[in-house]
Formats: C-alpha cells, sequence, structure tokens
C-alpha cells in the first residue's frame, strides 16, 4: 500500500450502497466501517478512492449474500482534484471486494475503469484492472 498524492473527496459515508465490479459473486454491497478513518464526536465516517472498506453483500450469490467483507473503492461520482490539478469523477460509485487484509481481490477481473490513485496504492488491483484513469 502507497500513499496517494491527490486529495481525494471522501464522499461515501457510512450506509452507502456501492456496486460490486469485479466477479467475485456480490452485485451490491453496504459499507458499515471505514479502516484507519478518524472523525469528531458525532461526525460520520466517510470513504473515497482507494479507502478500505468493511461492507455487507446486499445482493448477490447465495454464498455471498448476508456476508461480511473488506473492499476497495475503486470509483467515486463526486469529482476530486488530482496533484496535477485535473479533476476527475465517474459514473457510479464501485468497490472491488477483497479476499485478505493485504489488498488481494477476490475476483478474477473487474468490470470498468479504476482510478489511478486505488491501482497505484493497491497492487493488487491494478494487476487485474482492465481500464485505468
Amino acid at each position: 500500500m502507497k500513499a496517494t498524492k491527490s486529495n481525494i473527496t471522501r464522499a461515501l459515508p457510512l450506509h452507502t450502497e456501492l456496486e460490486a465490479c469485479d466477479n467475485s459473486g456480490a452485485k451490491i454491497i453496504y459499507i458499515i466501517s471505514v479502516k484507519g478513518h478518524k472523525t469528531a464526536k458525532g461526525k460520520r465516517q466517510a470513504a473515497g478512492v482507494g479507502d478500505f472498506i468493511t461492507a455487507v453483500v446486499k445482493t448477490g450469490n447465495t454464498e455471498m449474500r448476508k456476508q461480511k467483507v473488506n473492499a476497495i473503492i475503486v470509483r467515486q461520482k463526486k469529482e476530486y482534484r488530482r496533484h496535477d490539478g485535473t479533476r476527475i469523477k465517474f459514473e457510479n460509485n464501485a468497490a472491488v471486494v477483497l479476499k485478505d487484509e493485504k489488498g488481494n481481490p477476490k475476483g478474477t477481473l473487474i468490470k470498468g475503469p479504476v482510478a489511478k490513485e486505488a491501482a497505484e496504492k493497491w497492487t493488487g488491483i491494478g494487476k487485474i484492472a482492465s481500464i485505468i484513469v
């Protein structure tokens, strides 16, 4: 895991439903916590591109449903600014389900583009991504 150069807006608070964009068997996941995120009292945790989250599988195949999984966010609708001044946003909010806490993905392919920040920070995701934006 590497540090990111861009200042990513954390636009996905707790209880947000995301699309699982890999072939792990999950379709929609629900954020329940963000690893390493600290907030002031009364504020909700929020996640952005490249963040490690814990989620519950809402829809998917029968052995994945109702399971608690770890995931990495690879796309978000809210735009964020890169270090070179460009701003980037995606069509949907999406995450990749992990098989362990080291960042190794459970699936073998990722559907759709992956943010460059997530691919650089988590090399396991960068290896199986077809498009890196």
